[in-house]
């Protein structure tokens, strides 16, 4: 199929985000499941865990997955093994065959697509298992690049090496702090609140139109 020259010709970058949008969030609901069977509590659990994520640097590489897992066994006093507590996590990111839909066909009218995602390594055994990093043009990992979306000059690094101003980049992300960051530096943005929500700020920045919209669903 034929797709017209792209519409809105401000925005040239569509960055996705991982958990919570591309896919369901693994990370909060795994952790909440975990802490379910322990003392702390489904939140308090969730807390201590992504904080963890952060303070030990497992989320830009600098420590191991086991090193993570440690220091959450230490703050909490849990018992699980790295692998039980890993599954909980990974099991819940199901993708959304939609989203995806969303994604290929901003490609197919012009638009570079990509990945923008505070993840671990685990993105790349659910990538390993679903093929899903094969629909963007670039995939940007915090555990591989060294930076995540916390620290506001990655919206800066990411748009330099695709060569664009960040006044043409639109970042679509269920994170308040990380659209806030974003924002600041004169992206475009959409929070993420569903599929609906999503295909009508689509719409209104003519990045798709009614047809597109009914070939997502559909597909």
């Amino acid at each position: 199929m034929n797709f017209p020259e792209k519409a809105n010709r401000e925005i040239e970058v569509v960055f996705f985000d991982f958990g919570g949008v591309l896919a369901e969030e693994g990370f909060k609901q795994g952790l909440m499941a975990i802490g379910a069977t322990s003392n702390l509590g489904p939140q308090k659990f969730f807390e201590i865990g992504e904080r963890a994520i952060y303070e030990t640097g497992y989320v830009v590489g600098k420590v191991l997955e086991t090193d993570y897992w440690n220091a959450i066994r230490k703050e909490t006093g849990i018992k699980n093994s790295d692998f039980d507590m890993r599954a909980e996590i990974l099991n819940r990111f199901k993708l959304r065959p939609w989203m995806l839909g969303t994604v290929d066909r901003l490609s197919l009218k012009g638009y570079f697509v990509a990945l923008l995602s505070d993840q671990t390594n685990w993105l790349d055994e659910l990538d390993a298992r679903s093929h899903f990093c094969g629909h963007f043009d670039a995939v940007f990992n915090s555990y591989h690049f060294g930076k995540g979306k916390r620290d506001v000059s990655v919206f800066l690094d990411v748009a330099h090496i695709l060569g664009i101003s960040p006044e043409s980049c639109l970042l679509i992300d269920d994170n308040p702090g990380n659209i806030a960051r974003a924002s600041s530096l004169k992206y475009k943005t959409i929070l993420f609140n569903g599929r609906d929500a999503l295909f009508q700020e689509l719409t209104m920045l003519e990045l798709v139109n009614s047809d597109d919209l009914i070939d997502i669903i559909s597909d």
